[in-house]
């Protein structure tokens, strides 16, 4: 700490960034989930690990969005 700062007397640019930044409730899961026990095949646990693996994702929110969008594809049929 022995070296001195020295200031200048330029001026600073500066700009509004807009927010990029999603909100809080943006942040927020769009559902509330529920944890639940459930049985699966070993061969479709073993599908869901590999594909799951090859797209960088949890095999399990892969299950959950298969799931999800099945509910939706019935809910719309059913109307």
């Amino acid at each position: 700490m022995s070296k001195q700062i020295h200031y200048t007397d330029e001026s600073l640019e500066m700009r509004l960034v807009s927010d990029f930044l999603p909100s809080p409730k943006e942040l927020a899961l769009k559902n509330q989930q529920t944890k639940v026990t459930i049985s699966l095949s070993s061969e479709s646990i073993a599908y869901f690990k590999q594909t799951a693996k090859k797209h960088h994702m949890q095999y399990q929110k892969m299950i959950r969005q298969l799931l999800d969008e099945y509910v939706a594809q019935q809910k719309s049929a059913n109307k």
